[in-house]
């Protein structure tokens, strides 16, 4: 089996093959993952290797993955799953797929050790339809903005002149929603549409399809460049359907971004009152009732949005409940 390692911060790294396919990617690499760590740990058993404890805990991310949870327990090592969020119901997913999901969420409330959720939303779910509680755990984001503004440059955008949205560019994320919302309004302010899909070449077509000269569409800009465009926004627009806790919301909310939000329930709890809801049909209105606000106005719903992520976002919190789970797992 080839793969590479390397390290982070003392961390050692293993990157291992896929299938880089719409519908196999996520299977195909944790089950390769999955036959990496059974095959290290019975080679460590079958020499006794007592100097080299092996895993002491496993963590699977995504519900798709349930289905392989069971070979590490088998071998005695403990496992906890982060279900994200409710994935079947991404519009690029076929019947077929939508199926897997469906079946995945079940035997992810009894194979792993432990199910993991990012916001209370998808919990109470688990808690209802399966009768299963869960370790709810966010994300976390960093706090304040960045003084360089590199990126900025790069793309012709002036601080505090441009609307930003940056997501993965799929249907149910709603890009193009964002894009002809902001196009029905006159503002000499531009649109900035950060991100890229790797099975969304059709959609993304639609959504450049624009000659409006305020709308800047750079694809997927990460590191240092993002967290400028999210430091010296105007407002960022949050557009998910689908999910729970989403990185991109609380990271612009942690740079103090005055943050738009569509309303659904996973991003109403995120936003805790510290954003400024949209829906589906009212995006223009809501734009326009932003740039219409006073700057001290503006500048109150920044605060609060900091404030809400360094209350319940930060870092070491969640680092905390991390560390506390694999704790008490790596004691079954």
């Amino acid at each position: 089996m080839e793969s590479s390692s390397a390290e982070y911060r003392g961390v050692h790294l293993k990157y291992l093959p896929t299938i880089h396919h719409k519908y196999f990617d996520t299977i195909a690499h944790t089950f390769v993952s999955t036959l990496h760590i059974a095959w290290n740990q019975a080679w460590n058993r079958a020499w006794n290797r007592a100097w080299n404890r092996g895993y002491d805990v496993l963590l699977f991310c995504n519900a798709a993955n349930a289905i392989f949870t069971w070979i590490p327990r088998v071998l005695g090592m403990p496992v906890a799953l982060n279900v994200d969020g409710l994935e079947r119901n991404r519009k690029k997913w076929n019947r077929l797929a939508k199926t897997w999901y469906r079946i995945s969420e079940r035997l992810a409330t009894w194979m792993p050790n432990a199910v993991v959720t990012d916001a209370e939303s998808i919990a109470e779910y688990y808690r209802t339809r399966y009768h299963r509680s869960s370790e709810m755990i966010p994300y976390g984001a960093e706090l304040g903005p960045l003084g360089t503004a590199t990126a900025l440059d790069k793309l012709g955008l002036q601080p505090r002149k441009y609307f930003l949205y940056v997501s993965r560019m799929e249907p149910e994320n709603n890009a193009l929603l964002v894009r002809q919302s902001f196009e029905r309004i006159a503002t000499p302010f531009q649109l900035a549409l950060i991100g890229d899909a790797p099975y969304a070449a059709d959609y993304i077509r639609q959504v450049r399809d624009t000659s409006d000269q305020r709308v800047v569409l750079p694809g997927a800009i990460y590191g240092e460049g993002y967290k400028e465009l999210g430091s010296h926004c105007f407002a960022y627009v949050h557009a998910t359907e689908v999910g729970g806790t989403h990185p991109a919301l609380i990271e612009a909310m942690g740079r103090g971004a005055l943050t738009l939000y569509l309303n659904t329930p996973e991003n109403a709890e995120v936003a805790g009152g510290a954003a400024i809801p949209f829906t589906y049909s009212n995006l223009s209105e809501v734009m326009e009732r932003v740039l219409a606000m006073s700057e001290d106005e503006r500048e109150a719903w920044r605060e609060r949005a900091m404030e809400r992520v360094r209350s319940r976002y930060s870092w070491e919190a969640v680092t905390t409940s991390y560390e506390r789970l694999f704790e008490r797992l790596a004691c079954i």
